[in-house]
Formats: structure tokens, sequence, C-alpha cells
């Protein structure tokens, strides 16, 4: 008998050119993530724990739970270590931008979950940190890539008209949400 061995990445391509998009595409960045075939895939890191997130989180119509969990871990208030479940629609307007960027490197995330102390800890040293901030529901992610530019990966995440994205190059990354559709920031 011959065994033939296949790649995680040649299996995943064999899905994504043989799935039909069976969600609902009710903004921009599920219509991108549609050219992806019926996979969504999230790639991070964090420079805070050392921690890596390389997982796909969604197949054939459907969340992965178990994946899901993976990525409420990896973006918990690293200070504290508290978790909430993190909305999907912003880890969807993440990997929508990613997949417009055409890059293998993964996000770098800043921040993902915030605790009410975390965030009120921040708020004190920064006027940038909003008093009622998506962070403390999960609803929200900062990013960067080595290889692009804020720029860059602003006008992505701006393209997926999904939610809030906020452009902070002095501190060079980006925020997304999936609260309302809204920009700002140089």
């Amino acid at each position: 008998m011959t065994m033939t061995m296949i790649s995680r990445r040649g299996l995943l391509g064999a899905f994504a050119a043989t799935m039909i998009t069976a969600a609902p595409t009710s903004t921009n960045a599920f219509g991108i993530l549609r050219g992806a075939g019926d996979i969504r895939r999230i790639k991070m890191y964090s420079g805070r724990t050392g921690e890596t997130l390389d997982t796909v989180y969604w197949i054939e119509g459907e969340y992965i739970p178990e994946a899901l969990k993976e990525i409420n871990h990896f973006m918990r208030d690293w200070r504290n270590g508290q978790k909430v479940v993190i909305d999907p629609r912003t880890v969807d307007i993440a990997a929508a931008a990613h997949r417009l960027l055409d890059v293998n490197e993964p996000y770098m995330m800043l921040s993902g979950y915030r605790s009410p102390q975390t965030n009120a800890m921040l708020r004190s040293r920064s006027r940038g940190v909003a008093k009622n901030s998506l962070h403390m529901k999960g609803q929200a992610a900062d990013l960067r890539l080595k290889s692009r530019s804020v720029g860059q990966i602003y006008n992505a995440a701006s393209a997926c008209h999904a939610g809030g994205v906020g452009r902070y190059s002095r501190s060079n990354f980006v925020h997304m949400d999936c609260g309302p559709v809204r920009t700002w920031g140089r």
C-alpha cells in the first residue's frame, strides 16, 4: 500500500478549492473571506506572553468551538489572566484584512480583551483609551505587522466596512473592532 503525505496547507487548499461558502454575508469582511473558500484562519503572536496562535476557526459555515476557545485564551488580558468570549466578528475582520494584505506573517497582537481594571489603568496613562472601550467586551483588537505599514493595515481593515478601524501611526498599530462602522486616526 502506498501512502501519500499531504501537508496541512495542501489539505486546506483542497478544502478551499472544493467548498462553497454557506455563510451569510452582511459585511464586506465576510465577502472577502468567501474568496478563501469555506475556511477562515487567524494567525497571531503576542510579544507580551510569547504565545502564538495559528488556527482555522471556521469551516463549512460553522465556527469551530475548540478554536474559538483557543482564541479566547490567546486574546485574554495578559496583565491579570482574565478571559471573556471574544466576539468572532472581530476575528473575522482581522482575518479579512489579513487576506487583503496578502501576507503569511502573523499579526502581532498588542491588545485583545482588557478587563475594566486594565482599561482604567491604561486610560489614566493615555488620552487615547476610551472609557467604554470595546476591548472590555471582547470586541476589539490592536494589531500590527512587521511587513506592512499602519496605513496599509488601516486601509485593508477599512475596506472591510465591518466595524471600527483606528490608525495609531505613532504607536505603530491598527485598532479593529466589530462595533459600528467608523474610522479615525492619522
